[in-house]
């Protein structure tokens, strides 16, 4: 039996404040027993997508020698667990929203950029990020084979099924995800939902990570609604925490 983390956490204008809440809470869990432990996406500052501006490219770092990276790939190799840990990824070939997986020995697996890019008010991904060209990711790690998605990629039916065909046991999503264009809207429930299905139809277990926290931009405010949540293989909730 593997046991699993999905780290919810409140982000601040200070990057260095948020990496070390981070680590606090990745230690916090892996005490508890944790042994693969996903923390939510872009989880290094606020979500700054919610607005358009170039000054926010200034945030992106190459995978090689990333320190944000080097971080907690030696924080995993110290508490022997393995760590999925998202990142503003800058390239030769633009901008990516991307994951890497760091396993239980320190060792940083293959590259994961995000597919499926979303754009609207709040969420103006497009402006940052291009599409993710590595394609869908299984990593066989010291505790199980696990799939991944960033955010977006799950509420695609086909994000999960690829993953499942090829070998995942346990499909890990960090997010991003609260207020909608909709002021009344609430989309919690559905958002819950769609991957509960995922975990269902495919009968493999879904861990989600999500931010809290009301964060202000200069066109909007979003306020994120945690709920991270984790499920068994039959898409049935087995842990979830709060709104706040």
């Amino acid at each position: 039996m593997v046991k699993v983390s999905a780290i919810q956490m409140q982000m601040s204008e200070d990057k260095l404040s948020n990496i070390d809440k981070a680590e606090q809470l990745v230690r916090e869990a892996a005490k508890n027993g944790a042994q693969i432990i996903l923390l939510p996406e872009l989880f290094e500052g606020y979500y700054f997508c919610k607005d358009i501006n170039e000054k926010y490219f200034s945030w992106a770092a190459p995978r090689e020698g990333n320190k944000l990276i080097e971080r907690f790939s030696s924080l995993a190799k110290e508490l022997h667990a393995v760590i999925l840990i998202s990142y503003f990824e800058k390239s030769d070939e633009g901008c990516f929203n991307s994951l890497v997986v760091a396993d239980a020995d320190g060792e940083v697996m293959d590259n994961y950029r995000k597919t499926h890019i979303p754009d609207g008010p709040g969420y103006e991904e497009k402006f940052y990020f291009k599409p993710g060209n590595t394609g869908f990711k299984v990593y066989d790690t010291a505790y199980a084979k696990i799939g991944v998605g960033i955010c977006w990629d799950q509420w695609f039916c086909e994000t999960a099924r690829a993953l499942t065909l090829m070998g995942a046991e346990i499909i890990f999503y960090p997010t991003a995800i609260g207020s909608e264009p909709e002021i009344h809207l609430d989309s919690k429930e559905h958002w819950q939902r769609v991957q509960m299905g995922h975990a269902a139809t495919n009968t493999v277990p879904v861990v989600v990570a999500n931010r809290i926290g009301e964060e202000k931009g200069a066109t909007c405010s979003l306020n994120f609604y945690g709920s991270s949540f984790i499920t068994d293989y039959t898409g049935a909730k087995i842990a979830e925490a709060s709104r706040d």
